[in-house]
């Protein structure tokens, strides 16, 4: 269903919010800010660091943990749930209230400063989807310590690389992770970290699972027995400025990226992004199917929600498989689902394996309001497939690990705006997003160019690159001085909607022709026997770069693979033109992804050109890796024959 809005007065809604926040940024910000319980409201809206980046309430006192929990419970809301916890992998649920999460996280940071935490210490948190790893994480801001959570199994050397970065006083783990009815130990991948990094922990806090129960060292504490003798403790008043968390960006090699976010900017922008975009009221209920090791689930799962008074689904499962891929929308009818938030490679899981969307058939999601999508482009054909399938909006919306939150989307919470396939729709009120050309000018309407977003950005991004203040600026702001380089291509149509077409390195030259990989997926992916494709650039010593397709076909497929090559082939040179020179289409049972759901295009890339390359900590699916090198040896695919694994 698109979204239709015919009254011209409300059209300038949108319009005068978004010309405000860039013309006048601190009138703007210092009236959101009111939406947050400080302890001391700023005065000093907006100032600039030593490198010219805004920071936003330097002067202001609050607790991140007391605006989410405490204030609620002072509110009334103390009986409201907070947290739905829903686990298929441990066939459990749990509804936690608002005082009960305070008491329970209270207590745990209670037990975090017998261990020595303090403000500004770090603490790494390494769990599954759970109630204790919010827990955890709302525990170190009661403290005003700074979090880093790290995804749940990630490999012992990219998690010692952490731990030596962040320098944690404590390390805070699960026993075990579950998934598919796999249990994955933990502790003796933390172990190992350990043993690995040159920084060593003074603790590590294990909450012992069902599932697996992990022997305890010397430093070891068992998260209950530890809670048991704790005191409740009190919030800790911070600054606006003062730092929340540590997220190092997925897929980082050598030494990792550490994102830093401050306290009162991003607090101010979540409670905003939830009534704006996600249109969401007081004891509403958010689904968003993520990980809290993302920062999608470091927003909308653990603060956003709770900043407003919703209250949040956790959900320990796929979209797929546990059981089938009516998961979602048994969740959406069992919670009240208001608005419901996942990446685009879920529903490709799900389309895959129920292509009619029969299993929806038999839950009434009645509840929900909105659809949202975001983690990576959403390609028009899984748009489509929702647009049709449901009787709700589906809001495009991008944004990255350094934002934290949306930089353009369609805002039912302002104004309402008519969709269109491929797009994400308008900037968000506060991004002054530009496309610029190689030469650094303005890119015309249409014309593909460089995303940036010119300073100052607004409350909520990054203030910078965890101790390597030179890395920030020369991964974002070298570039174009006076923007931040989002690293992304795209361009504005002429009616002012901005289009992402992905990755700047994943822009392809072909005999002097510029063209993006998602363009040509996008017209692969429209074939109605395509669940989900990838398009990658590969090396060609005639023509520069020639185009590759990977198609996965949906469940059922029971068509000629060298047939449904050639129709690709042919769809491609129809609708963008002989000058792709789209040649080849792998047809493979699965492609490499993050455990976000981003397709590993760039390795991709490294294998079809005969490159070493390794196995990243954040492939969802290793195996995947040697399925896909060894189809491209076999179709001969550039020098695949050559790549060789690290």
């Amino acid at each position: 269903m698109r979204l239709h809005n015919n009254d011209e007065n409300t059209m300038s809604r949108y319009h005068n919010a978004f010309q405000q926040s860039v013309e006048h940024p601190e009138t703007f910000w210092a009236e959101e800010a009111k939406r947050i319980p400080w302890y001391t409201m700023p005065r000093t809206i907006l100032s600039y660091d030593d490198q010219h980046h805004a920071r936003w309430f330097s002067d202001g006192e609050m607790n991140l943990c007391y605006a989410a929990l405490d204030y609620h419970v002072e509110q009334g809301r103390g009986d409201q749930a907070a947290i739905f916890w829903d686990s298929p992998a441990t066939q459990s649920k749990q509804t936690i209230s608002y005082r009960d999460l305070r008491d329970r996280v209270a207590h745990f940071a209670g037990a975090l400063a017998q261990l020595g935490v303090e403000k500004g210490d770090r603490v790494i948190i390494y769990m599954p989807m759970i109630p204790e790893a919010l827990i955890a994480m709302y525990a170190c801001a009661r403290l005003g310590a700074v979090h880093s959570v790290v995804f749940g199994g990630f490999a012992p050397h990219e998690l010692a690389a952490r731990i030596e970065d962040a320098e944690p006083k404590v390390v805070v783990a699960a026993s075990c992770g579950i998934e598919l009815g796999k249990v994955l130990p933990y502790k003796p991948m933390i172990d190992q970290a350990i043993t690995l990094s040159a920084h060593k922990p003074n603790a590590c806090v294990v909450y012992q699972r069902a599932a697996h129960q992990a022997p305890l060292g010397a430093n070891d504490y068992d998260w209950n027995q530890l809670v048991a003798g704790a005191p409740f403790a009190d919030c800790v008043p911070v600054k606006g400025t003062d730092p929340l968390y540590i997220l190092y960006t997925s897929g980082t090699t050598g030494k990792p990226k550490g994102v830093v976010r401050d306290t009162g900017g991003y607090a101010v922008a979540l409670a905003y992004s939830m009534e704006a975009i996600y249109a969401m009221k007081p004891g509403e209920v958010f689904f968003t199917a993520s990980d809290v090791g993302w920062v999608v689930g470091h927003s909308y799962i653990v603060y956003a929600p709770l900043l407003l008074g919703c209250t949040t689904v956790v959900y320990e499962g796929k979209p797929v498989k546990t059981p089938d891929a009516g998961s979602f929308w048994r969740l959406i009818e069992e919670y009240q689902v208001t608005s419901f938030f996942t990446a685009p490679t879920a529903f490709r899981a799900m389309k895959k394996e129920d292509p009619d969307a029969e299993l929806l058939k038999k839950y009434d999601i009645s509840s929900l309001k909105h659809l949202y999508v975001a983690g990576e482009r959403l390609d028009p054909p899984t748009f489509h497939w929702l647009d049709d399938l449901l009787e709700v909006p589906v809001i495009d919306h991008w944004w990255q690990t350094e934002t934290g939150w949306p930089i353009a989307a369609n805002l039912p919470g302002i104004e309402p705006m008519l969709t269109k396939a491929g797009s994400a729709t308008y900037p968000v009120p506060g991004f002054n997003v530009q496309v610029l050309n190689r030469e650094g000018g303005q890119a015309e309407p249409m014309e593909q160019g460089s995303v940036v977003i010119k300073q100052p950005m607004p409350p909520g991004c990054l203030i910078g690159v965890w101790r390597d203040p030179q890395r920030f600026h020369s991964a974002y702001m070298a570039a174009f001085p006076g923007y931040y380089l989002t690293g992304d291509g795209g361009y504005f149509d002429e009616q002012g909607y901005l289009f992402i077409m992905g990755r700047t390195d994943d822009v392809i030259n072909v005999a002097g022709h510029r063209l993006s990989t998602g363009e040509i997926e996008e017209v692969v992916g429209a074939h109605p026997a395509v669940a989900e494709c990838a398009v990658i650039g590969i090396h060609d010593e005639l023509k520069g770069q020639l185009p590759i397709g990977l198609v996965i076909p949906k469940d059922g497929f029971t068509g000629d693979e060298a047939t449904l090559e050639a129709e690709l082939i042919a769809r491609v040179r129809e609708h963008i033109g002989p000058i792709a020179c789209f040649k080849q289409v792998l047809v493979v049972d699965r492609l490499p992804k993050t455990r976000s759901g981003k397709i590993l295009r760039k390795l991709l890339r490294t294998i079809a050109d005969g490159k070493e390359f390794g196995i990243p900590s954040t492939i969802d699916d290793p195996a995947s890796l040697a399925d896909i090198h060894t189809t491209m040896r076999q179709r001969s695919v550039g020098a695949a024959d050559k790549a060789t694994p690290l």
